[in-house]
């Protein structure tokens, strides 16, 4: 990816933070953002994001809540 641009780097940006671009095509990335503000942010907007969902997927409902909401989806289900 020589002479890598923005277009190209966001692009290509989900690959590059799931580690699923080849070396050097990452490597023409990083080179990119080192200089790009705003590829640099916008990487960072998606390493945040990606932690967040991340974290959201271990936590687990109160028992208490888990049970209320299949109890009303049983009353849904009921009715109709």
């Amino acid at each position: 990816m020589s002479g890598c641009d923005c277009s190209k780097a966001k692009a290509e940006l989900e690959e590059f933070l799931h580690d699923e671009l080849g070396r050097e095509d990452a490597a023409d990335i990083r080179e990119h953002m080192a200089d790009c503000v705003d590829c640099t942010t916008e990487h960072h907007v998606g390493v945040v994001l990606m932690e967040t969902v991340r974290r959201a997927c271990k936590e687990t409902a109160p028992e208490q809540l888990r049970s209320e909401i299949l109890a009303r989806i049983r009353v849904e289900q009921a009715t109709h």
